[in-house]
């Protein structure tokens, strides 16, 4: 369906972003180069085609959809926030339109908290608040995760190496990969000096231990 991953990002780079972000909720895009990185690598670790896929936390679904574009047989959009459901059911219908492909039928939007969402997946990607608005809200993230998979895909600044090192230890996963980005904060809320910030971030990806 996508034939590089330089394709893929320039279709990730096309969909509509939040244009209304809630502090809070620290919603902030994902770079679509960054989100295409890590989806080719983990296609090519057997993790997407095929896979049930659940993007915690999706906001407007740009590492679920480029899941689907990468052959996911399922994938469940779980998203407390109405607002970002619905970009997300937007640009699925744009992807659909560009690429002319029947993708809608293997989405399913679940507008609930994480923590009430319990079906067992292939592989959790997600793209986690980095818990410096509400403390600990990347933990809650990772916990619910190894609830639900073998397979992890999971951002988080790198300066919290040590504490994601640790519980993914703690419960039983081995991080067998760490892909480090510079990661581009575009302005977007008030206090935001520069035009666009870059911090030191990083994608594990971990896997249960057999």
């Amino acid at each position: 369906m996508i034939s590089s991953k330089s394709s893929l990002a320039v279709l990730l780079s096309k969909l509509r972003v939040f244009e209304a972000p809630k502090l809070k909720a620290e919603q902030y895009t994902t770079d679509s180069e960054i989100a295409a990185d890590v989806l080719w690598q983990a296609y090519y670790l057997r993790d997407i085609e095929n896979k049930t896929i659940a993007d915690l936390g999706s906001g407007t679904g740009i590492l679920g959809l480029g899941a689907l574009l990468l052959g996911a047989k399922k994938v469940f959009f779980v998203e407390n926030d109405k607002d970002s459901i619905e970009i997300t059911k937007e640009n699925l219908a744009f992807i659909e339109k560009e690429t002319k492909a029947k993708l809608s039928e293997k989405a399913i939007f679940l507008n609930r908290d994480i923590n009430n969402f319990n079906d067992k997946v292939d592989t959790v990607i997600q793209n986690p608040p980095f818990g410096t608005k509400q403390e600990h809200a990347d933990k809650v993230f990772l916990e619910k995760a190894f609830l639900l998979t073998n397979v992890i895909y999971s951002f988080h600044k790198l300066e919290t190496m040590g504490f994601v090192n640790s519980i993914s230890k703690d419960n039983g996963f081995e991080v067998t990969h760490l892909w480090k980005f510079d990661f581009p904060i575009k302005s977007t809320y008030i206090f935001h000096r520069k035009r666009i910030q870059r911090i030191k971030v990083g994608c594990w990806r971990m896997e249960k231990i057999k």
